[in-house]
């Protein structure tokens, strides 16, 4: 059994910051792709960003230059501080991992979703 577990979601001003938290645990043996998905109302679920393993990023234009993601493996955590934040960034903010675990199996496994609101 693996398990994402997120949080830091809240209310934020337009312009602000907020840093969201993702701890995986279970039988882990290794995490490959790490990192975050979103869903606005109304809207599909996009990519925001990811980090695989070797520490290669990817982020959705929207957010380029003003997300980071980052991973502290010894903690198998994934980070995204999200700064200048948008009113078109409110979502619920999902983790997503890709997890070989101690078993030998392949797994994606998602967190149960946290919600940033950017509102004044």
């Amino acid at each position: 059994q693996v398990q994402l577990v997120e949080s830091g979601g809240g209310l934020v001003q337009p312009g602000g910051s907020l840093r969201l938290s993702c701890a995986a645990s279970g039988s882990i043996f290794r995490i490959n792709v790490m990192g975050w998905y979103r869903q606005a109302p109304g809207k599909q679920r996009e990519e925001a960003a990811s980090m695989s393993s070797g520490g290669t990023t990817n982020y959705a234009d929207s957010v380029k230059g003003r997300f980071a993601v980052y991973r502290d493996n010894a903690k198998n955590t994934v980070y995204l501080q999200m700064n200048s934040l948008k009113p078109e960034d409110t979502a619920v903010y999902y983790c997503n991992a890709h997890i070989q675990t101690s078993g030998g199996s392949c797994l994606e496994v998602w967190g149960q979703g946290t919600l940033v609101t950017v509102s004044s």
